[in-house]
């Protein structure tokens, strides 16, 4: 093959400290991948000309310009313009939502940190539009309204506006979206408009705050890749510039530039995939699973690659600057180790330490090896004699045995820990080191099967950059009622193949890397599916993707529209400033307001009453990330959430009671609407009062826990809310409450009438039941007409009746929980959490740690609307263990624990190294699995491989182990377990009530 024939591809990469280039080979044969030239050079301050810099140096090895068929670079424009909060590189955005009646509470920007808030908040509009899981309308959008939030928006000057609507990466159809994004340019010709759809996927929120801060950087990011092509125009190339994304492939510059949030993490992928790339060209490794270690000179990052090449994806949440996210970004664990990182030994304990602090890049001025006076890890290992060509050997020669082995041993017990949580099973994988700072990793490591050190490891991020590929994302909901999934994953898969088709990869060479099958909680005959397909470009130049205005579906006015539209103004101040929970000091000093027997909720009582939430859900009742964010809301404008005791209510007096129903996976799309606000009203109109005297929580654990603080807040109902509820924890079903232990004529007539709201306009009432089981069973399949989620408010109780039944002083049960958390946190004692959260709950007698260890296998599936599985946790070795606080070791644990659970945890087994079996809880008592690294709870979608994990138990109330009713409705036996029996795992302590405690302060 000529030279003429090549096909050469750049590869650019740029990091904090240097920018890196190479020249690869891509042409086909025996020189396929063959690295022509590589080149580092200090990244400047104009990062452009560290990139032309880098470009042209290793251009001297291509014998034509022509050849190079591709410049691809990895950039950090875009992410540092944020992480630097640059007002010149970023734009206030306008929100355009829509959502019908639904998400109100929860409007653009809720969960902003003030300082970015402030920096980007533009206007906010909540109009007609959305859609129901089922892709079916929540409303038409309404042309007036959306033309009159143009108006505002010009009169503002903004730059950029985001379309955001429910269920928008399901519409296909209706494209409510882009019906919108074409009014809002016609209307304001120029305008940057973002598309969510087009950023993130299922998530509301997370997909709405990922488009603004795409929104936010379009005018930059335009700029940015204009100077990219100037930069290849200027060193006389004439083939495309390409930019990398988060998921290892490419971008065109027009699509980089409207979506420059696809850019934000394609260093690390970069390193991955170039890792890849490099251990294909080993004779001897096929494609497998690996883990890639980058080490650098201040942190080491380590992430999971696929046998498809392409590196393990995140959670489908995760913050960035404080925001929570849900765009596709790499799965990586960053720990402080790298070349420069610091060696110490105490001079009492004589216990060596490495890290987390470096000299960086300062490393050949600071570091003993190159004349300092600083100890570093790359001292250590020169030595040891593992790296002879760096520096001067005769300058570390001083350095103790003792501190080399020491240091040596931290570091391989630092890397073992984080390796075997970024493992996905037990099976030892092999380990691609990457990075200038890879001679600090030992040859051995535990569970790890080899190390490998690939020729030109040191600019493998570049490789990456070189070899990116073009790929097709399908994420939507589909149905599989009447079409076997297998056959419907197949038509997904087709769709996203021809989708990287079209945007330009090799017809030849595209292939699926990643597909996979959803369940929906609650719900049958519908399933999530996420699918991807990536191939090599094809050479011919991609679409720009350049957006046009399309004529499409249009609804016109239908009286409704000449309203003006719901506009909240930008950066709105606080009417109430939150006390700052910076140290450890500030959460022990800080007290609730108690006037006159009631407790105001502040927001900081909010947070930790929705930690504690999550942790009493037992893995089920959703999150109560989106419930706590409207009540944050709430609080913030100055509305008043009230708690009160039991003893405050009056003898005579009838408390409301009941939450959401549905599947959190429509809950976490179709944010809370008034559906549970619109239930409680029927029904109170039904049986004849204006409002109850008090409400009460069905049930603490999860979202439920916090939903009647909405409904009693002043903007609303203006009712107290009482400390207590109906399970003290979360239970997958409505007749699974205490309010029914004590109904014993087994009919639900303490629960009936129950009256039901969509929120969008449909009402269900229901007064009779043949059983209390049909209760749930009933109005849970008209939950599923209804969009599956809906509000359910249950008969109001008498006073006398919920002193009975009611789990008391749990909201501050949950709130101590919280604070628990909050301080473990603050004080770098989450080696200690399981004892400070045993000391929160009642002490030893009620509650104990269970077990701690690291998740080892999860198996779960969905029957009959339900997530069933179990996980299984087994012990971690002193050799895997963290250091604890040697004040306060850890209780060391042996053998595994197995929990079943069915949305939440059933029972936990413990299994000794002997093979004999001790059932350690079962509900009613409350099992729930923490992780063990931050103290937040952990839902059953969230258990994974590796997890280091904290399992607590908690004794269940009196409520439900009192009498043979209640074990029989919340035991074992309730779940089908007949075979095995309800032991107490201690002696309840019920919670000691906040407003008790500091109602004598206040």
């Amino acid at each position: 093959m000529n030279s003429v024939q090549s096909i050469l591809r750049l590869g650019v990469d740029v990091g904090g400290t240097n920018t890196d280039a190479v020249l690869l080979d891509l042409s086909e044969g025996s020189r396929r991948g063959q690295v022509l030239a590589s080149a580092k050079h200090l990244t400047t301050a104009d990062v452009t000309l560290g990139i032309q810099n880098a470009i042209d140096s290793v251009l001297t090895h291509a014998q034509s310009k022509l050849n190079i068929q591709a410049v691809c670079i990895g950039t950090t424009h875009f992410v540092n313009a944020l992480v630097e909060r640059d007002p010149r590189r970023l734009d206030r955005v306008a929100v355009i939502r829509l959502c019908g009646p639904f998400t109100h509470g929860t409007p653009p920007f809720v969960g902003f940190p003030h300082e970015l808030r402030d920096l980007l908040e533009g206007p906010h509009f909540l109009l007609s539009g959305g859609l129901q899981i089922d892709g079916s309308e929540i409303a038409s959008v309404v042309v007036a309204q959306v033309e009159s939030a143009c108006d505002e928006i010009k009169r503002q000057g903004i730059r950029a506006v985001v379309v955001s609507s429910v269920f928008a990466p399901i519409d296909f159809e209706i494209k409510q979206e882009e019906t919108v994004a074409a009014i809002v340019r016609k209307g304001i010709p120029g305008m940057d408009v973002v598309c969510s759809k087009d950023v993130a996927a299922i998530g509301l929120l997370e997909r709405e705050n990922a488009s603004i801060l795409n929104a936010a950087l379009l005018r930059y990011a335009k700029k940015t890749v204009i100077g990219f092509e100037k930069a290849a125009q200027a060193l006389e190339l004439k083939c495309p510039v390409f930019i990398t994304s988060n998921d290892g492939t490419l971008l065109s510059c027009a699509q980089a530039a409207r979506l420059p949030i696809r850019t934000f993490s394609s260093g690390p992928t970069n390193s991955m995939r170039g890792a890849a790339f490099l251990a294909s060209l080993e004779s001897g490794i096929s494609k497998q699973s690996a883990l890639v270690v980058d080490i650098g000179g201040t942190t080491t990052d380590i992430g999971m690659l696929l046998p498809s090449g392409f590196p393990r994806q995140a959670a489908a949440h995760h913050e960035f600057c404080g925001v929570l996210l849900n765009f596709s970004m790499p799965h990586v664990a960053s720990i402080g180790l790298g070349g420069g990182s610091i060696i110490r030994e105490d001079p009492v304990t004589k216990k060596v330490t490495v890290g987390p602090d470096s000299v960086g890049h300062r490393i050949t001025s600071e570091s003993l090896v190159f004349g300092g006076s600083t100890l570093t890890a790359t001292d250590v290992v020169v030595a040891a004699g593992h790296a002879s060509n760096i520096g001067d050997e005769s300058l570390v020669s001083e350095i103790g045995q003792s501190i080399i082995e020491a240091a040596q041993s931290a570091i391989k017990k630092m890397l073992q820990n984080y390796l075997d949580a970024m493992k996905t099973s037990s099976q030892d994988v092999p380990v691609y080191l990457v990075g200038g700072g890879s001679i600090l990793a030992p040859d051995v490591l535990a569970g790890i099967s080899r190390v490998h050190r690939f020729p030109h490891f040191e600019v493998a991020n570049a490789v990456g950059a070189a070899i990116a590929q073009i790929s097709g994302i399908i994420d939507s909901f589909e149905d599989t009622s009447t079409i076997p999934i297998v056959q419907v994953r197949a038509d997904v898969e087709a769709r996203a193949i021809a989708r990287a088709i079209a945007s330009g990869a090799d017809p030849h060479r595209v292939a699926i890397v990643e597909s996979e099958v959803i369940p929906i909680a609650y719900t049958s005959g519908r399933c999530r599916f996420y699918v991807k397909a990536a191939g090599d470009w094809s050479g011919v130049a991609s679409p720009s993707s350049m957006e046009v205005d399309d004529p499409l579906r249009l609804e016109t006015s239908t009286g409704e529209t000449a309203s003006r539209p719901q506009m909240v103004a930008s950066v709105v101040a606080s009417a109430v400033v939150a006390p700052v929970m910076r140290t450890a000091s500030d959460v022990l000093e800080y007290e609730p307001r108690i006037e006159g027997r009631e407790w105001l909720l502040s927001e900081v009582d909010l947070e930790w009453i929705a930690d504690g939430c999550y942790v009493l859900g037992c893995g089920g009742g959703g999150s109560p990330l989106h419930t706590f964010l409207e009540l944050r809301e709430l609080v913030r404008s100055g509305e008043i959430v009230r708690v009160i005791d039991f003893s405050s209510v009056p003898s005579n007096a009838l408390v409301g009671w009941g939450g959401g129903m549905g599947s959190p996976e429509v809950s976490s799309e179709r944010l809370l609407g008034k559906e549970y606000q619109e239930a409680s009203a029927e029904l109170w109109s039904l049986i004849g009062i204006a409002k109850p005297e008090g409400l009460c929580a069905l049930e603490i654990g999860g979202a439920n826990g916090m939903i009647n603080m909405i409904l009693g807040s002043t903007k609303y109902s203006d009712i107290p809310c009482i400390d207590g509820d109906f399970m003290g924890r979360a239970y997958p079903t409505w007749h699974q409450t205490t309010a029914n232990v004590y109904d014993v004529g087994g009919k639900g007539a303490q629960m009936l009438p129950s009256v039901m709201s969509s929120g969008d306009g449909n009402i269900v009432i229901m007064t009779k039941a043949k059983r209390d089981i049909d209760v749930d069973a009933s109005l849970r399949a008209a939950c599923v007409e209804m969009g599956t989620h809906v509000g359910l408010a249950s008969r109001p109780l008498k006073a006398d009746y919920v002193d009975i039944a009611m789990i008391k002083n749990t909201v501050s049960l949950s709130w101590r929980i919280g604070r628990a958390i909050a301080l473990a946190r603050r004080q770098s004692s989450l080696s200690r959490i399981g004892s400070i959260l045993v000391d929160a709950v009642g002490g030893s007698n009620s509650a104990k740690v269970l077990f701690m260890g690291k998740i080892t296998d999860v198996r779960r599936r969905v029957y009959k609307g339900h997530t069933i599985g179990e996980v299984v946790i087994t012990a971690l070795t002193v050799d895997d263990d963290v250091d604890g606080d040697p004040d306060h070791p850890m209780e060391r644990f042996t053998g595994k624990l197995t929990i079943p659970f069915k949305n939440e945890n059933l029972y936990a087994e413990h299994t000794a190294d002997d093979a004999m079996t001790t059932m350690v809880a079962t509900v009613p008592d409350l099992i729930a699995v923490l992780d063990a690294q931050n103290g937040a709870a952990l839902g059953t979608p969230q258990y994974k491989y590796g997890l280091r994990v904290l399992v607590l138990g908690i004794t269940a109330a009196p409520q439900w182990t009192g009498t043979e009713r209640g074990i029989a409705l919340g035991g074992p036996s309730a779940f089908g377990f007949t075979h095995i029996p309800y032991k107490p795992l201690g002696k309840y302590t019920q919670p000691r009530s906040v407003i008790e405690e500091y109602a004598c302060n206040s």
